[in-house]
């Protein structure tokens, strides 16, 4: 089912809680605009929340206002207005505060960290790719996020504000089948859940109609049973509401009145006593129809503390304003029962959980390079790491983040994250299990430094309870370690307030050395480590994970993360391309240029094709190098296709040509240092590195002459002529496939028929030994007194062969690819590869040399790749041996075509004569550029063309047997598959004028395509009746908007290249 088209955000707005936090995510919404993730004309906004405890509604309200404030700045206005939502899309991005407090934002800031990740919930990488992305990229919880807002929930909605939390793992249908007809208010977006889950967390109750009655949070089994559905799940509080535009006016005008002022960034610079608010039971909960107004005023979001009820006056009047503002406003549910919610706990083992997938049959790895994949358990998870050596990870742990060699065992139950190559050692001997290692990127005033933190997987980071650490009761941990509670707490701290989250253990900076994870690791075997480890631990400078918080560096932090995973990268583009496989790297170029990373990119590249010694794997690379550098240009610069043959390049291209490959590649880089200036520029060097990659094509092509023989003959007689004819071609499936490179790389298979047109073969030369020392060549019919001649005298009258428009340069390369002359070889000619055959043929016989007809074959690849920057084999299969017949090469070098003839039913030759037309379709074809733009999506092994590629091979299997058994319906039925798959190959090959033809024929006709590349030119038909001619001209002579074409009449040759000798 297709995708519905992304909402065009007016705004998306992200709150924070830490004030530097502000500019690193402010960065991250840009780059994700860059990917195209977010549409281009989208303001991005990163705002801290205006205080730690003014909630989760509080949050939601001062959003609100900054949205209105620059969208009325943007407008033009002096002041706020509510005018300029009534055309928006908005959309609040939550991530300070988590779910499960979404509704009560009562823990103080370092409680609502996330313990597995420092940049939070909503940038915790999860173990997903998105394959059709256009720019690869980790996928966080963020994008997920991102993307069902816009594909999914978001589309078809009014105007208006959407609200998300970023604390939760969220699964929604692609079509959720959310009606927004006749609707108005706010509403609420649930999820199904078991009764069991939501006693921890919120419900809704609602009726028939699917109004909001009440919210309970952590209710009563009596209560949860209340909003059970009939399928006996609940309607689970998610995080996600729509505030209509009539709504968020009302919610936006509270911005001015005491005490909700004090929610606000303009409050609080006023002065004003923060007031603490909850999205779900102060502002939403007002709308709920069963709520009554005496409840609403005196109640109080859960567990509310007892140190707050000193404040219940100033509550009261905030809740009767949002009363005075809201109530009239209908609350109604979006249930998606399809869908699926889990907010992301602190428990290590439900973290985990979600991680990993339980009962898989191998690994996870994402965005990963491994080099010993089968030590990676079934189950486990890789995501953004670089592992070298023997790492070992057990079934149900997960690695983020890593740079490892090993050798590394990883057991069970593990969560690491954040480790460089230089950590590696420290893990060298040990054997985890039930552990979370990560490392960190800290700043302790103004100085930058890693530290490294340990707990176990089953610890709490709750502050009630004896708690653990390690896994084990801290009377244990102090026992094994020698640890004494005064090393963790000052003498002072209350035995409730001792707990994980305010415990000294983790050291940030040492007196004499660089921390590494064995500044934690020691811990596990404490005698092994010996006292120098417990004296090294006292004699740092220790926080608790409280204090830890607020010096995490996620500028530091991120910006870590996206070198590993340009470094990972770069390990899987060469391997991509060493081992040869159709794996895109367009997605990770895109990547490299929006993110700053071409140059090592293209020095990569640089090195795979200096020193893997294969012209293919080279020529790849090379082409990879001018997608760097058109993607630099960002669409500016003028076309990619163009020309290739500036004078400043020459040197490495004749080192290339010369096959100095390593000389080559590192002439092109220095000469490419030289045009990164500005986009003109860096087109016109992206055109030269895919002229490189033709002298590698050609080089591969050439391996064809292995297979070019002749046997010497009797010379013609004196004057006598050699007159060689061959017939045209017509193919009918398979064509693109015999293009180099993808007649060697995928292997080609192409069925064509040689057909005389008008009763006449139309394709001929004639050559004869004179006397004189000379070359006499003549271009046109015979009797055409019109006719060009030209004579060569000397080896400089043969030297513009290499131009295509020069008179006779056809016919001049065929004299030097026949031998009979030599010249220096230079660049580009197409022309036709029939003719090209029939020249060879007649020149040899000519010269005393008889070639054969598969020689010849190869003999015009040999020729074409001289004198061309591109050429297949079908046209000389097609028209040089007769009748029907498949061409195939195998995917391998040197490059041989093997041709097999098609046996069809007795009679089936005419009956196909009956039924076979050419249209000429009047308009000329202008594809000069196709093949190049094909290439260079078969070069970037684009997953639609290399799908498409397999499927044209495939078909011309299919196409043989419809042959074999005569039948026209299942040949039309080619025809008509083989010319959408031309269409997929190279877009844009169909005019619009040949369209129109094309569907007035289409009633009369089993199917129909454009011969060879498409563009313009020849049209072939299979009609439904036989001998049309005459009733198709009536037909197109009806329709409008056609040039000046023409029906020609077409019979199957069986005969195919002929050679005669005639007298003068």
């Amino acid at each position: 089912m297709e995708q519905p088209k992304g909402v065009d955000w007016t705004v998306i707005i992200l709150t924070c809680q830490y004030k530097d936090s502000v500019e690193v995510f402010q960065r991250e919404l840009e780059i994700r605009q860059k990917r195209e993730q977010i549409p281009a004309r989208t303001l991005l906004l990163a705002v801290e929340d205006p205080e730690v405890h003014v909630g989760s509604g509080g949050a939601t309200l001062n959003a609100l206002l900054v949205v209105a404030e620059h969208l009325s700045a943007r407008a033009g206005f002096t002041v706020v207005t509510s005018d300029v939502l009534h055309s928006a899309w908005i959309l609040i991005l939550h991530m300070a505060l988590c779910l499960k407090l979404f509704c009560l934002s009562l823990l103080p800031p370092q409680g609502r960290d996330f313990p597995f990740d420092d940049c939070g919930r909503a940038f915790t990488c999860l173990p997903v790719e998105n394959p059709q992305a256009p720019v690869e990229a980790v996928v966080c919880n963020l994008d997920c996020l991102l993307d069902i807002m816009s594909h999914r929930l978001g589309p078809g909605s009014p105007p208006g504000v959407w609200v998300c939390s970023t604390d939760m793992l969220l699964s929604v249908p692609p079509n959720p089948g959310i009606s927004w007809d006749g609707f108005r208010g706010a509403r609420v977006i649930a999820l199904p859940g078991s009764t069991a889950y939501a006693r921890n967390h919120g419900v809704y109750l609602m009726d028939s109609q699917g109004f909001v009655l009440d919210i309970y949070y952590q209710g009563t089994e009596a209560e949860i049973q209340r909003c059970a559905r009939p399928d006996g799940r609940v309607p689970l509080v998610s995080g996600l509401v729509f505030f209509s535009v009539e709504t968020a006016e009302h919610l936006l005008a509270t911005h001015v009145s005491p005490p909700l002022d004090a929610c606000t960034y303009m409050g609080l610079d006023s002065g004003a006593r923060p007031v603490q608010l909850s999205l779900f039971f102060d502002i939403l909960l007002c709308m709920a129809r069963n709520v009554r107004r005496e409840d609403f005023l005196v109640g109080q979001p859960p567990e509310m503390g007892q140190g707050d009820a000193d404040i219940a006056g100033y509550r009261h009047g905030a809740r009767a304003e949002l009363w005075r503002e809201l109530r009239d406003q209908p609350l109604t549910v979006a249930y998606v029962p399809d869908g699926s919610y889990n907010y992301m706990t602190n428990s290590a083992s439900e973290f985990l959980h979600s991680l990993t997938f339980p009962g898989a049959p191998g690994a996870q790895v994402v965005h990963s390079q491994v080099e010993e994949r089968q030590l990676l358990g079934a189950g486990s998870s890789v995501v953004s790491c670089l592992l070298e050596g023997p790492v070992q990870l057990a079934p149900g742990s997960v690695l983020q983040h890593c740079h490892l060699r090993g050798p590394i065992h990883i057991g069970t139950g593990c969560f690491v994250s954040g480790l460089d190559v230089a950590q590696s050692e420290a893990l060298h001997g040990l054997e985890l299990h039930d552990l979370v290692l990560q490392g960190h990127h800290v700043q302790l005033h103004g100085t930058r430094s890693r530290a490294f933190t340990l707990v176990g997987r089953l610890d709490s980071w709750e502050r009630q309870g004896t708690g653990t650490y390690l896994n084990m009761s801290w009377s244990q941990f102090f026992q094994k370690t020698g640890i004494r509670d005064w090393d963790l707490w000052d003498p002072d701290m209350p035995p409730i307030e001792r707990c994980l989250l305010s415990a000294r253990l983790f050291p940030v900076l040492h007196p004499s050395r660089a921390l590494g994870p064995q500044d934690m690791l020691w811990m596990l075997d404490p005698q092994e480590a010996g006292s120098k480890a417990l004296r090294a631990w006292r004699a740092s400078w220790r926080l608790s994970w409280e204090q830890l918080q607020p010096c995490l560096d996620r500028a530091a932090t991120l910006a870590s993360r996206r070198h590993l995973f340009f470094r990972q990268a770069l390990h899987k583009a060469r391997h991509v391309l060493e081992a040869r496989q159709d794996l895109s790297l367009r997605p990770l170029i895109q990547a490299a240029v929006r993110e700053g990373f071409p140059g090592p990119l293209m020095a990569t590249l640089d090195q795979v094709a200096a020193g893997v010694g294969d012209p293919g794997v080279a020529a790849r690379a090379l082409a990879c190098v001018a997608d760097v550098l058109g993607c630099m240009a960002e669409g500016q610069g003028g076309l990619r296709s163009g020309p290739a043959a500036n004078p400043e390049w020459v040197r490495p291209f004749s080192y290339l040509e010369c096959g100095d490959l390593a000389r080559g590649v590192a002439a092109l880089a220095e000469e490419r240092d030289k045009w990164l200036s500005r986009p003109a520029l860096l087109v016109r060097a992206a055109r030269h590195y895919e002229g490189a990659g033709q002298i590698l094509i050609r080089q591969a092509v050439m391996s064809a002459q292995h297979f070019v023989s002749s046997v010497p003959v009797e010379l013609p007689a004196p004057g006598q002529w050699v007159v060689a004819e061959c017939p045209a071609r017509v193919d009918f499936s398979g064509g693109w496939s015999d293009t180099p490179p993808l007649a060697y790389e995928l292997g080609g298979a192409v069925l064509g028929l040689a057909v005389r047109v008008n009763g006449r073969r139309p394709i001929g030369a004639r050559a004869r030994c004179i006397p004189e020392p000379e070359l006499w060549l003549a271009l046109g019919p015979r009797q055409d007194k019109m006719a060009t001649k030209i004579v060569c005298g000397s080896l400089d009258d043969l030297q513009d062969y290499c131009q295509p428009h020069a008179p006779g340069a056809l016919l001049k390369a065929a004299f030097i690819c026949a031998g009979i002359v030599s010249v220096h070889s230079k660049l580009s000619l197409s022309t036709s590869s029939i003719l090209a055959g029939a020249a060879l043929a007649a020149l040899q016989r000519a010269a005393g040399r008889a070639v054969g007809t598969e020689a010849l074959i190869h003999a015009v690849l040999h020729l074409e790749q001289v004198l061309t920057t591109g050429g297949g084999w079908q046209d000389q299969v097609g028209g040089l041996m007769p009748g029907i017949k498949v061409g195939r090469s195998r995917a391998q070098l040197p490059l041989k075509v093997e041709v097999e003839e098609i046996t069809v039913p007795v009679g089936f030759v005419q009956k196909l004569n009956d039924h076979l037309l050419l249209v000429y379709t009047g308009k000329t074809r202008l594809a000069r550029n196709l093949l190049q733009d094909v290439l260079r999506s078969w070069y970037a092994r684009l997953p639609a063309v290399v799908q498409n590629a397999r499927n044209l091979v495939r078909h011309t299997e299919e196409c043989a047997e419809a042959f074999r058994q005569g039948s026209l319906p299942l040949l039309g039925q080619c025809l008509a598959s083989y010319w959408e798959q031309k269409k997929l190959m190279a877009p844009g090959c169909e005019p619009l004028a040949v369209r129109r033809m094309m569907d007035a024929l289409a009633p009369h006709v089993h199917g129909q395509s454009l011969a060879g590349a498409g563009g313009g030119g020849f049209l072939y038909l299979l009609t439904k009746e036989p001998r049309q001619k005459e009733a198709l001209e009536a037909v197109l002579a009806k329709t409008e908007g056609l040039g000046n074409y023409s029906i020609h009449l077409v019979e199957v040759d069986t005969q195919g290249l002929s050679l005669q000798l005639l007298g003068d």
